[in-house]
């Protein structure tokens, strides 16, 4: 079932990458046991068992995307050298790639001058957004929707910046009559615009944020940690679509190539605007910096050791599948919205289902039709349950009750949030395994509907 063929291609890389060392003396390495590295291996196989079958397209849970080969082989063939991306002494080459792949990133957003990096994921990205917008604005209030990733809140309470929430919409998008009314009262220096929000995947309306900024005069920081790379994309909404478009307007970015830029974990990476910024990480550290006048990663970054392996397979991937609308690597987006958009499509016309609003980008929520919040909560867990005896891997989530309009109106609400089962169709095979999963779904749900 797991790709093996490409083992052959990384053997013939790792000859080449060995013979670029042939010039050194010979020396005798750590002597390596191979019966009981054999049996060690084979021991931690056996507990990988003990996994949903993430690179399978029956699992359409939660936000896990298979790395690519290319990916998996270059970050593979960089660890006999294992450089470190902090300061070029460890990483010189990888360094150079990392530039080259983060400029092709800023690039997509139109940013032809941009400071940026790569980091361990849309944590550490989103705090060095948030780190940078309280050094320019400090004390003033971060704004983030009501939706948007737990982590600002968090980030903000580490940074000791004061952080509120601004309530959704019934699409789960920032509602931008109440932005505007807490702007009014002041001391706002920044709004988290998210593009791509992890319940629901819903955009927050960036285009009327922007027009607001002409008047409150706050930085934007977008947080495109999931749904980045759907800018690429050339199926969504009209209105989608123009607030992707309004990305280049931004102060900040992060985009994690670890959920839709087929990268193994972690691979996050976060862009500026003005290349300006840079001052703030202005740092003494003569012991590290010392070999090259060049700019050192490690000068415009938070984290110190990185792991240069995930610059080299970033690199390798985007030399495969450049970041380019109508290109290969576009249409692997536009299948996966594809298959959102039609699996929404048999929900809504199916009594059995509830399912909120269309997708914007590849995720759907749904629950079953019951008459009150607890029996939809219960029968969510108990199609979970029964699609995963199945191998179908579904995921739970608690969504707002708002988001589903006036359906239970007149039942008793003892809850404001409802269970409901969740699907991220972010594999370009789920189009075509679309039937399968349906009727899997089908199966479960007749089970426990009775």
């Amino acid at each position: 079932m797991l790709e093996s063929d490409s083992l052959k291609i990384l053997l013939e890389a790792f000859h080449k990458l060995d013979a670029g060392f042939a010039s050194l003396p010979a020396f005798d390495a750590a002597a390596l046991d191979a019966q009981e590295t054999s049996a060690i291996l084979a021991s931690a196989a056996e507990r990988l068992h003990d996994n949903f079958p993430y690179f399978h397209p029956l699992y359409a849970g939660q936000m896990l995307k298979p790395p690519h080969p290319v990916a998996r082989l270059a970050y593979a063939l960089a660890l006999w050298i294992n450089p470190n991306n902090h300061a070029l002494d460890g990483g010189r080459a990888s360094s150079a790639m990392e530039k080259e792949a983060v400029a092709e990133i800023a690039a997509m957003f139109g940013w032809d001058d941009h400071l940026g990096h790569l980091c361990g994921g849309g944590t550490m990205a989103n705090l060095e957004a948030l780190w940078v917008a309280g050094r320019l604005a400090p004390n003033k209030t971060i704004l983030a929707s009501e939706q948007a990733h737990y982590t600002h809140q968090r980030i903000s309470s580490v940074l000791q910046l004061p952080c509120e929430t601004i309530r959704c919409d019934s699409r789960g998008r920032m509602d931008i009559s109440a932005l505007r009314t807490r702007l009014a009262r002041g001391d706002v220096g920044t709004v988290v615009a998210t593009m791509g929000t992890t319940a629901t995947g819903s955009v927050d309306p960036l285009s009327e944020i922007v027009k607001l900024r002409e008047k409150y005069g706050f930085r934007i920081h977008v947080d495109a940690a999931y749904g980045g790379y759907f800018h690429l994309a050339g199926n969504l909404p009209e209105e989608t679509r123009k607030h992707f478009d309004h990305i280049q307007y931004s102060d900040s970015i992060v985009i994690d190539p670890h959920k839709h830029g087929l990268q193994p974990y972690g691979c996050g990476c976060i862009l500026f605007r003005d290349p300006a910024i840079g001052r703030l990480y202005k740092h003494d550290s003569p012991y590290t910096y010392f070999s090259s006048t060049d700019l050192h990663l490690g000068e415009i970054s938070l984290e110190c050791s990185r792991p240069g392996a995930a610059a080299v397979a970033l690199w390798a991937t985007q030399r495969l599948l450049p970041l380019k609308k109508q290109g290969e690597f576009a249409s692997i987006l536009d299948r996966c919205r594809e298959a959102a958009v039609k699996f929404h499509h048999r929900l809504a016309v199916d009594d059995r289902f509830l399912t909120p609003f269309p997708p914007e980008l590849d995720i759907i929520v749904f629950a079953p039709r019951a008459p009150n919040l607890d029996e939809t909560s219960m029968l969510s867990r108990s199609i979970f349950e029964a699609a995963a005896r199945r191998n179908l891997h579904l995921a739970v989530a608690e969504i707002p009750v708002a988001f589903f309009g006036e359906h239970w109106q007149g039942a008793k609400r003892t809850r404001s949030t409802v269970t409901c089962l969740r699907s991220v169709l972010m594999k370009p095979e789920h189009l075509d395994w679309l039937d399968r999963i349906w009727a899997l779904l089908g199966e479960s749900t007749r089970e426990c509907l009775g």
